[in-house]
């Protein structure tokens, strides 16, 4: 049987290289087809349901590691395995340290055939069921997984597309920021340690305490790596929250995870990504 694939690359030339190269390495393996953004691979990925995904980090409008979040909330488990991800980075020497840490695949732009032959070998490895114990690993634990493997491999492409920013080394304390809903003329410094969740909402990120609304126009993904890890919890593509301001954790009828804040009304919604957080102990 053919193993199938969906490429989302912007560049022509470059998505026509890594075709052809796939085609050499790989000749079983069948790509469904090639897109250039991740909007479009969201809604190729989740109507054709491919095993492998290759996903160039930056693109326009949405871009891979955003589609990748998206997808893992959105894929249909009881249809289909998740599939396996590879991101395409155009970084070399940050890229290959940051992947490789993590033995995780990526394909480094313009396409090497040696690396992609070992990450090929890799890909077909994963894909075969696992024979120890003469079984398959269940459904649960496949997805289980399937979901640590991406969490991990979003981490270090996120640190390749931060580049060539450098994380300061203690974390933030203050915010400076617009209260939501007036003209934006007066700043606000807010203290990091009153905040209960940032949400990304479209050109800004919301900073909410427990009684205000604030926005800023940093990036998620840029504010992440200013924050404590240890006291702020991404739980969502587009949430942050702090760990200390969840009073509990509810599941709803489908299956799907929300928080409850402290000092909060709405319900905060929980990705598939990151449900493992709060398995009870």
């Amino acid at each position: 049987m053919k193993t199938t694939a969906l490429i989302a690359e912007d560049e022509p030339l470059l998505a026509h290289a890594l075709r052809a190269e796939l085609a050499t390495a790989w000749p079983e393996l069948e790509v469904l087809a090639t897109v250039a953004d991740g909007h479009s691979a969201v809604r190729d990925a989740l109507r054709l349901l491919p095993q492998v995904l290759f996903f160039d980090i930056r693109m326009p409008g949405q871009d891979g590691l955003a589609a990748a979040a998206e997808l893992a909330d959105a894929w249909p488990v009881d249809e289909a395995q998740m599939p396996q991800l590879v991101f395409v980075t155009a970084y070399d020497e940050y890229a290959a340290r940051a992947f490789d840490a993590q033995a995780i695949d990526y394909v480094l732009k313009p396409v090497q055939p040696e690396r992609l032959r070992r990450t090929v070998a890799r890909l077909r490895q994963a894909l075969e069921p696992s024979q120890r114990n003469g079984s398959a690993p269940s459904p649960e634990d496949a997805l289980a997984g399937t979901l640590s493997q991406w969490r991990q491999l979003l981490a270090a492409a996120g640190g390749a597309a931060a580049l060539p920013g450098v994380a300061g080394t203690a974390p933030l304390k203050l915010i400076a920021a617009s209260e939501a809903g007036t003209a934006g003329s007066t700043v606000r410094m807010v203290p990091v340690e009153e905040v209960q969740y940032f949400e990304a909402a479209d050109k800004y990120v919301r900073v909410l305490t427990a009684s205000r609304e604030y926005l800023i126009r940093t990036p998620l993904k840029q504010l992440l790596p200013q924050l404590d890890a240890g006291v702020f919890w991404q739980v969502h593509r587009a949430i942050v929250v702090r760990s200390d301001a969840i009073d509990s954790v509810h599941r709803d009828e489908a299956g799907k995870l929300h928080l409850a804040l402290r000092g909060r009304t709405e319900k905060i919604p929980v990705s598939r990504l990151y449900a493992h957080l709060f398995k009870a102990m």
